[in-house]
């Protein structure tokens, strides 16, 4: 009697979300949407998740805690794991890591170096372009020095409060009004405001400096609101294009998270020309910044004399039921589970090739 064929393991994915930045919320809602996705059709069969939740205050979570935080419920029960354990004690238990996280201590390099330091794989960029994506300051200089469109904009911190009127003076001049205010280090238009009187820029610059050191304002343009969703590594491929489109006076947090606020157009209406210049940009921007797996590239666009601007870069986009990244994905012909298979099919590769050594 032959022997039964033996049945290949299941990688264990170490899924991270929560994290210690005002976009946990959202970290969550993204990570039921790639634990699903993992659990589906043959990817049930590849993977297993290991659920690791990050508390607000940076304490990691495994077990019954983590799967408590991913459905709603109390994170931290009787009986779970040391609640002050500060890094993962379960790296032994991971094969490939899929850091969900957004924003600050999780989108910014940090989580990249941790993995990077335990030599595992992981989805996403590496500490290199997490970092240049998240600070908007670094990003613009890597825009400027590889020639891309972007919208005027004038970089502050939160010392040039101390001299406000010239710091101001600068606004006024080199932008004018009305402009926005950011925090440099935030996503999720956390922190953001529109400013169209020197009262409401200091307003503006103070609520940002109370989140972040470094901050910018950029000219506001009326534009419509472009997206392009990029996935691999050292080739680079660019979905379908969408737009934004909302019923507030700007694209803000509650926008974005709420329902019935906002809607997507997958894809967008505009000319062809117009359609593969942004596919070519968002390309060209998640290199610029150096970038890799996945990003989500934001534009503006002025219709009337088809100018694109880049806006931003983000090196892990949302993945909850209306982001756009998954959704841009889908229109182009890859479904959210193949998704997920391919960045950690992608993980795995870089991983290999980082460690490969040449025979002599």
């Amino acid at each position: 009697m032959p022997s039964p064929t033996p049945q290949p393991t299941a990688t264990r994915v170490g899924l991270v979300f929560g994290g210690c930045s005002g976009e946990h919320a959202v970290s969550i809602l993204s990570a039921r949407t790639v634990a699903d996705a993992l659990s589906t059709g043959a990817n049930g069969q590849r993977y297993r998740a290991v659920l690791h939740y990050i508390t607000r205050d940076g304490r990691w979570l495994t077990g019954e805690g983590a799967t408590a935080a991913l459905s709603g419920a109390d994170p931290i029960p009787a009986g779970s794991e040391d609640p002050g354990a500060r890094l993962p004690t379960t790296a032994r238990h991971v094969d490939v890591w899929f850091p969900v996280l957004h924003g600050p201590n999780g989108e910014d390099g940090t989580v990249q170096g941790l993995f990077t330091l335990l030599d595992q794989p992981f989805v996403g960029t590496g500490v290199l372009g997490a970092a240049v994506g998240m600070d908007k300051q670094a990003m613009k200089t890597a825009f400027a020095a590889a020639g891309l469109p972007q919208v005027k904009h004038v970089c502050a911190s939160a010392d040039g409060l101390a001299r406000p009127d010239e710091l101001v003076g600068t606004v006024e001049q080199d932008l004018g009004y009305p402009c926005f205010v950011k925090p440099a280090n935030l996503g999720s238009s956390v922190g953001i405001s529109k400013a169209g009187d020197r009262r409401a820029l200091l307003a503006g610059l103070r609520a940002a400096a109370r989140l972040d050191d470094r901050l910018i304002v950029e000219a506001a343009v009326t534009a419509r609101e472009l997206e392009c969703a990029v996935l691999g590594d050292g080739t680079l491929n660019a979905s379908v294009v969408g737009e934004i489109l909302y019923d507030a006076e700007w694209y803000d947090y509650t926008t974005k998270y709420s329902p019935g606020h906002s809607s997507l157009v997958i894809p967008a209406s505009v000319p062809q020309a117009v359609h593969e210049r942004v596919q070519r940009l968002a390309v060209q921007a998640t290199q610029a910044i150096g970038a890799y797996g996945l990003s989500r590239v934001d534009f503006f666009y002025q219709e009337e004399n088809r100018m694109l601007y880049v806006n931003e870069v983000n090196t892990m986009p949302g993945f909850t039921g209306q982001s756009m990244y998954p959704l841009l994905w889908q229109a182009s012909g890859i479904p959210t589970e193949e998704l997920v298979h391919r960045l950690i099919e992608l993980a795995r590769a870089r991983h290999q090739r980082r460690n490969f050594t040449p025979a002599h």
